[in-house]
């Protein structure tokens, strides 16, 4: 019975803890957009980094797009 009395205060402390980090990730603004980031893997913006095509050759689009011309 004698537990109880530090585990108590302890699982206060620890809730205090949580609830302060709590509203700190609220206000940095952690859960404004929550879809953005599932929807944003998906789209395929790496098209212009790609330097050779599927047949090995330098692709002259490609290097239109990253300014080396």
């Amino acid at each position: 019975m004698e537990v109880i009395y530090s585990l108590i205060p302890g699982m206060m402390f620890f809730g205090l803890i949580f609830l302060v980090v709590l509203v700190w990730a609220v206000k940095k603004g952690q859960y404004e957009d929550m879809e953005g980031d599932a929807s944003r893997i998906l789209l395929d913006d790496d098209e212009g980094m790609m330097s050779r095509s599927a047949d090995g050759k330098d692709d002259e689009a490609a290097r239109e797009n990253a300014g080396l011309k």
